[in-house]
């Protein structure tokens, strides 16, 4: 999660301060003209508003949406790994979004509403605009507010009164951070406090940020303790197994490891089942179910990484989630990637002939003294990606094809990103 932009803050409180309401209306009227305000929007809302704008959203709709169905509302409770964390997101929240008369609402990875709670009369009013379970509140659907452009940034969002971009919504004042998925990085939802346009603090963004931390941390505790219950049955099989071997739980974690050196997270693709399996890190392997996880035993006479890997198709093509797919004689997989390791891959996929870690550090941070953080992150991608990127330059391998699938506008190009190679590509005008 990316920390909080102090200076975004401290101009939303100066906003507030000067009697907001009015203010903010009038540059979001400005802004939907095509005109220049006198105050210029913060630039996470002007860059949602430019979003939601070319998506088609009407300022003057309703934020009405169609409910998800009781039992496909259910599924996704179950489903996600935040029903787990819900009883203490409850306890660290309720007390005070109560207290200051607001609601806390729990999101799915799409938006859509599988828990909220908080003051009735705050949760009366919310039935209003569709601020209920089931309900939908990504930004293709609502537009900017708090849930939606936080899953959308992928990082904590505070929007105020008229920075919404829907009207109805004016009256509200919204404070939402994302919660990540430790096992795999994958995004699980959001974290919302909503009320009165009135009830406006600043501190309550890095409470819910503070609040979605904790319950990451708590995910990651019951995670290792899932690790360990493995452990404890995967130990005494491998003892009596030959040869290369380890046990890994559902996320690739690992548990034991016999025959081999320690290793990290062992990469698994989506549709991962046993059988004989080829993995980017150990070539061919038979895989056994256990407990918990999977027994991933090396063949050894099989070669130690894909024949022929000819084709990588890197799809950027949605803004809140990238892939990559690998395709080559021992079939295709594909992974989903973490916001780094995509503009990564982009900044590979423009520059074929390669770059050092100094020319990658330019390209992500604007600092080419960053190399320790960017060969971290290469070695992890790597990992991944053995057979398809080469170092000293890093680059795609000479033998693969590599075909990237941009957005349908280029604006929307990893809109999480602030990395300089991928602003700059933002700013290509559309060819039409």
């Amino acid at each position: 999660m990316e920390p909080l932009d102090p200076r975004g803050l401290s101009r939303l409180s100066a906003l507030h301060s000067a009697g907001s309401a009015r203010l903010l209306a009038g540059v979001r009227s400005a802004a939907l003209a095509g005109e220049t305000p006198r105050t210029a929007p913060r630039p996470v809302i002007d860059a949602s508003w430019q979003r939601v704008m070319r998506i088609g959203i009407d300022p003057d709709q309703s934020t009405s949406s169609e409910l998800l169905p009781a039992g496909e509302l259910e599924h996704r409770r179950r489903a996600t790994a935040l029903g787990e964390l819900l009883p203490s997101v409850s306890q660290w929240l309720i007390a005070v979004v109560q207290a200051s008369q607001q609601i806390m609402v729990v999101t799915d990875e799409e938006g859509r509403v599988l828990w909220r709670d908080g003051d009735r009369g705050v949760m009366r009013k919310a039935d209003g605009i569709c601020l209920e379970a089931g309900a939908a509140w990504s930004e293709d659907t609502t537009g900017t507010n708090g849930s939606g452009t936080a899953l959308e940034l992928r990082r904590p969002v505070q929007v105020h009164s008229a920075e919404h971009f829907v009207r109805t919504l004016h009256d509200w004042t919204c404070a939402a951070a994302p919660v990540h998925d430790p096992r795999d990085g994958r995004l699980l939802g959001v974290i919302d406090v909503s009320g009165a346009e009135s009830t406006f603090h600043p501190a309550t963004l890095a409470l819910v940020e503070s609040v979605a931390r904790l319950a990451e941390a708590e995910l990651r505790e019951r995670h290792l303790r899932s690790v360990e219950r493995l452990r404890s049955v995967a130990s005494p099989i491998l003892c009596r197994v030959g040869g290369r071997a380890l046990a890994v739980d559902s996320h690739g974690w690992p548990a034991a490891v016999t025959g081999m050196p320690p290793v990290d997270r062992l990469p698994l693709p989506k549709s991962f089942a046993a059988g004989r399996r080829w993995l980017p890190s150990l070539g061919m392997c038979a895989v056994e179910p256990l407990p918990g996880g999977w027994l991933v035993r090396v063949e050894e006479e099989a070669a130690p990484g894909p024949a022929g890997v000819s084709r990588v198709v890197l799809d950027l093509s949605s803004r809140r989630r990238s892939s990559v797919t690998v395709s080559g004689e021992a079939g295709s997989w594909t992974h989903e990637l973490s916001p780094r390791h995509a503009e990564l891959l982009y900044v590979l996929s423009l520059h074929r002939e390669g770059r050092s870690a100094a020319e990658l550090a330019a390209d992500l941070f604007g600092d080419r003294t960053r190399t320790v953080t960017v060969r971290a992150e290469m070695s992890r991608l790597r990992r991944h990606l053995a057979q398809v990127l080469a170092h000293r330059p890093y680059r795609f391998a000479d033998e693969v094809r590599v075909e990237v699938v941009p957005p349908p506008h280029p604006a929307d190009l990893l809109p999480h990103s602030t990395a300089p190679a991928v602003t700059a590509a933002r700013r290509v005008r559309d060819p039409e």
